[in-house]
């Protein structure tokens, strides 16, 4: 089982190199493979320093974590060789720049306080169900569909609430989702790209070490070093309370902010997807500041004369 940490820099740089090159069938990169059994799943070590045009000695301490100054032609040569798409030959870029420069001391958290005015943001986005992410997906604040929407999550303390822990720990995910396998792959992949370039960040090692723990589905996943998942538009969600709905789904990050992301779900007026989030923003629970909002943002009545 993987660590959620890791001792330097070129140790994350080897691990990427060893998952992308044990996952690349040699058929795939135009190679041979001869009768009998292969031992090593995906190419050799040697098949791919060939590929490449390097040493195998050189690759060997590349892959396990000595070789921390690889040059960008030895990067790009690699990422041709294993045939990396665009975001996947950037993360090799930026664990190697991460390695050159590693430093012990851990990088502090980002900042959890949600600006006053953001929150106001959310209220405003009503009925679409909204809500603010930290990196490591804290949810750090929420209007009442944007809590509602995942089912069960608001049983959870405010602290423990993650979209990450919720879709492999709650046991209503799996059937909230559809999609779940899915689902957990790209979250996996974005928790994956940015443990990469941090491994030593409290929050990011905190929630990877215990998913790592307590789900085995995490774990599997986390081993296979993807860096990549596929982004959906839309979200189908089979809720207990109002039924099937799919939504539409954006996500954009928040100016001043460093970590922190807004998440809202929309669905066209008139549809019965629509009809569905008016319906969970009517029901779900309130929490006494959402009132105190709405309640500042009404007009002052004026006495009567």
């Amino acid at each position: 089982m993987a660590s959620a940490q890791s001792s330097g820099g070129g140790t994350e740089l080897g691990q990427f190199l060893r998952a992308r090159r044990t996952q690349t069938r040699p058929d795939q990169v135009g190679l041979t493979v001869g009768p009998g059994l292969r031992r090593t799943p995906g190419l050799r070590r040697e098949e791919l320093a060939t590929l490449a045009g390097m040493s195998i000695d050189y690759y060997v301490r590349m892959e396990r974590g000595k070789e921390t100054r690889p040059s960008p032609a030895v990067l790009d040569a690699l990422a041709r060789a294993l045939h990396l798409d665009d975001a996947e030959h950037q993360h090799l870029r930026e664990l190697a720049a991460r390695a050159a420069r590693y430093a012990p001391e851990p990088p502090p958290p980002p900042s959890r306080t949600v600006r006053p005015h953001l929150k106001l943001v959310l209220e405003t986005l009503r009925p679409n169900p909204a809500y603010i992410i930290s990196r490591s997906m804290d949810l750090l604040a929420w209007n009442p569909g944007g809590l509602a929407l995942y089912a069960g999550l608001a049983d959870w303390p405010a602290t423990q609430r993650n979209l990450a822990r919720y879709i492999f720990l709650h046991p209503t995910a799996r059937t909230l989702f559809p999609d779940w396998d899915e689902l957990v792959r790209g979250c996996v992949a974005r928790l994956r790209s940015l443990a990469g370039t941090a491994p030593d960040a409290p929050d990011l090692t905190h929630l990877v070490g215990e998913l790592l723990l307590k789900s085995p589905d995490f774990a599997k996943l986390w081993e296979r070093y993807d860096v990549v998942g596929r982004k959906r538009i839309q979200k189908t969600f089979h809720h207990p309370q109002v039924g099937v709905l799919t939504l539409s789904g954006q996500s954009m990050n928040l100016e001043g902010t460093p970590g922190q992301r807004l998440g809202v779900y929309t669905a066209e007026p008139g549809t019965p997807d629509h009809d569905a989030m008016l319906l969970l923003d009517a029901i779900a629970p309130e929490p006494a500041r959402h009132r105190d909002i709405k309640r500042e943002q009404q007009p002052h009545s004026q006495p009567r004369p």
